[in-house]
């Protein structure tokens, strides 16, 4: 399965985010503030798609659905 698609399906399962939304414009503040679980949920559900743990600063920087998917790629190896 493609970066994509897999970091598509997370948020999908995570956040509860409709399939068929434009990812490409999907923000987190759209699904909640960054005090909600839902970020956590989202990076817990991402660091076990990818078995990995990532970086505080990583966390931080991921704001948005094209962020993820360019956090992913640098932990894809």
């Amino acid at each position: 399965m493609e970066m994509t698609q897999r970091v598509a399906r997370v948020f999908t399962e995570a956040l509860d985010v409709p399939p068929d939304i434009d990812r490409s414009r999907l923000k987190f503040r759209e699904y909640g503030t960054r005090r909600s679980p839902g970020p956590m949920t989202l990076v817990a559900a991402l660091e076990n798609e990818f078995d990995i743990m990532m970086e505080a600063d990583d966390i931080l920087e991921m704001c948005s659905f094209g962020k993820a998917v360019e956090i992913m790629r640098k932990y894809d190896t």
